[in-house]
């Protein structure tokens, strides 16, 4: 017994040092593209002790002074081992297997491939896993799918720049709010590359929607605060600039209701670029670890054919998701259509009362076989749309990307639009603004401003070309508007023609302006109206509120104010606007400087460099 005591004794007494001893170490484990691993086994040589990378790719594992070897295996790469003496922090890049015959998924009868680029000696064996079938090959080299497409055949919808409306022909202005801000960070691949970006992939309301303003929030039962600011015009300093500004009340994650979600998924050839399906991947990723267990997640994806990878599964089974998206490989052709019906009924098969039911296409936007036309396709959205299932689009890629049908997409599907071009956008999108990019808490949302003819003589939307609305639209709450998320800010931007500044010259025979008397009594200057659904709702609300004619003196203005001009004058000066004034690269640089405020996710200094390069790129164009 006296024996037995002493074991235990001795086995406690080692347990406790040991433990006392025991070290943590923590890491990330990427691809050779950076990209992000999860589900890589990393074990302790020569013990039991493991763990996974999560679906960021990070990992943390207690070590013990006796074994100091971490040994990363993962299917798909080669295995390393790691010596982690001295060290706390052990980061570690895989390499893809050599010589290994990959697998091609075929949905259907349409073959998803991924090539090996080590080997072209063609070897074929089909294989049955859980119904869908599986080929393993190898073919001739591929392509090199790291540079830039030879043939640039991406696609933009025209914009007509919005010119000035004189207030006594056209006294309402009327549109619909968009929160997408997926211009911007298309413009931004644009500069990083090196050239400048067409026009009309220019769109200044989303590049200015791209930031976050520092709105009040709302202080009522109304889901938005509504924020007004006027000063003189930086570029033209004869008129004046009117910022509005919404600010989305903000929830709590686990205040928010359950989400079906259902991935839809682009597969096909177009897809097989290291910044298409896998960087898509490791964006998927990071919404993953947002997820709670009651929210669901489903996955179709398209190319050929249609198929769904994944019924709908709970939150809870992250690794079970992460999976399904890592065996995803990418070739064919694209049958957009029947991957937007399969899409919609898996939703619909999985719906939730009184939750987020909602499909994320992730697709570089090149449809071209089955419901391919823009009219087709706004057709199904807004038919399924009633259903209470939307639509948001994550764009990928380059060369072939299709921005003006999925901006359709979005648009019609009350879903919102982000351009995917590295993992930080990813970030912004999927955690930093999760709740606004996911949860609705305003829709139809609709404004209409009503100018003074005795202190506006003429005024000019800034952006929002695309989103005008016909003035009875206002009242008519069968007219699809946008769409607000939780925390989502929305602004936009008015150059205005005071009438001291300015008389209207524009003579009519038939008809006197004569102004009531109480435009000539105040010194408003606007009146504001707004009208929203709430998200389950069919009836709108209507707000309003007045601007009064006193603008701030220019060094008064907030960094809202400044900031908000900055964006407009970038985005002017890419598109070589008509109505550019004075704006220049350096006053655009010096105005974002001062008002560039505490920028902790360094967005605005982005944007900043963003000018400079592009004065750059501007400038040399012009010497060619």
């Amino acid at each position: 017994m006296r024996t037995k005591v002493l074991i235990i004794a001795v086995t406690l007494f080692g347990f406790i040092v040991s433990s006392l001893q025991a070290q943590q170490i923590k890491g990330k484990v990427t691809d050779t593209a950076n990209l992000p691993l999860s589900g890589v086994l990393v074990m302790l040589k020569g013990t039991q002790t493991s763990t996974h990378t999560n679906a960021l790719g990070d990992y943390q594992i207690t070590i013990d002074p006796a074994h100091q070897i971490l040994v990363f295996n993962h299917k798909k790469f080669a295995a390393k081992e790691v010596s982690v003496q001295g060290r706390t922090i052990v980061n570690v890049t895989l390499h893809p297997l050599k010589n290994e015959e990959k697998k091609l998924t075929i949905v259907e009868d349409e073959v998803i491939m991924e090539m090996d680029m080590e080997q072209s000696r063609p070897v074929q064996k089909q294989i049955m896993i859980r119904g869908v079938s599986t080929i393993q090959t190898n073919q001739p080299p591929m392509p090199n799918l790291y540079r830039y497409p030879e043939h640039n055949t991406e696609g933009y919808s025209t914009i007509h720049e919005n010119g000035f409306k004189d207030v006594s022909l056209n006294p309402l202005s009327t549109f619909s709010i968009d929160v997408d801000a997926a211009s911007y960070s298309n413009v931004r691949r644009f500069i990083s590359i090196g050239s400048l970006p067409p026009k009309d992939a220019v769109r200044i309301e989303e590049m200015i929607n791209y930031f976050s303003y520092n709105y009040p929030q709302p202080i009522d039962d109304k889901p938005f605060s509504i924020n007004t600011e006027l000063s003189v015009c930086p570029w033209n300093a004869d008129n004046y600039l009117l910022h509005v500004g919404l600010q989305g009340k903000k929830m709590d994650v686990e205040n928010l209701p359950a989400s079906n979600l259902v991935f839809l998924i682009d597969v096909s050839g177009s897809m097989n670029s290291y910044n298409k399906l896998p960087l898509l991947k490791a964006s998927f990723a990071l919404l993953l670890e947002q997820l709670r267990p009651n929210d669901r997640v489903a996955i179709v994806v398209y190319a050929g054919s249609s198929g769904l990878v994944l019924p709908s599964t709970p939150g809870s089974e992250k690794q079970k998701i992460m999976d399904a998206l890592n065996n995803l490989q990418a070739g064919g052709s694209t049958a957009g259509g029947a991957g937007l019906k399969l899409a919609y009924k898996t939703a619909e098969e999985n719906f939730l009362e009184n939750g987020n039911n909602r499909i994320i296409l992730a697709t570089d936007g090149d449809f071209n076989v089955g419901a391919s036309s823009n009219a087709e396709m706004e057709r199904l959205i807004e038919y399924e749309r009633e259903k209470g299932i939307s639509i948001s689009v994550l764009g990928f890629g380059m060369g072939n990307y299709k921005d003006d049908k999925m901006k359709i997409i979005a648009d019609k599907g009350n879903g919102n639009y982000a351009y995917i071009d590295n993992l930080q956008e990813a970030k912004k999108v999927l955690v930093n603004e999760f709740g606004g990019t996911l949860f609705t808490i305003a829709k139809d949302v609709k404004f209409q401003l009503e100018f003074n003819p005795a202190t506006v003589v003429k005024y000019r939307l800034i952006g929002y070309e695309n989103r005008l609305l016909n003035e009875e639209d206002f009242k008519d709450d069968k007219k699809d508007a946008g769409e607000m998320g939780a925390g989502h800010t929305v602004t936009a931007l008015y150059e205005i023609v005071p009438v001291n500044k300015h008389k209207s010259n524009l003579p009519l025979k038939y008809q006197k302006r004569l102004l009531s008397d109480e435009a000539l009594g105040s010194n408003d200057l606007i009146t504001l109206k707004l009208r929203y659904k709430d998200p389950d709702g069919y009836q709108s609300k209507l707000v309003e509120q007045v601007v009064k004619n006193t603008p701030l003196d220019a060094s008064k203005t907030s960094d809202n104010f400044r900031f908000s001009a900055a964006v407009a004058e970038f985005g002017m000066l890419l598109r070589d606007s008509e109505f550019i004034g004075t704006a220049s690269f350096e006053s655009a640089v010096i105005l974002a400087l001062s008002s560039k405020g505490k920028d902790e996710e360094g967005y605005r200094g982005e944007m900043i460099r963003l000018l400079k390069s592009a004065e750059l790129l501007k400038s040399s164009s012009a010497q060619k």
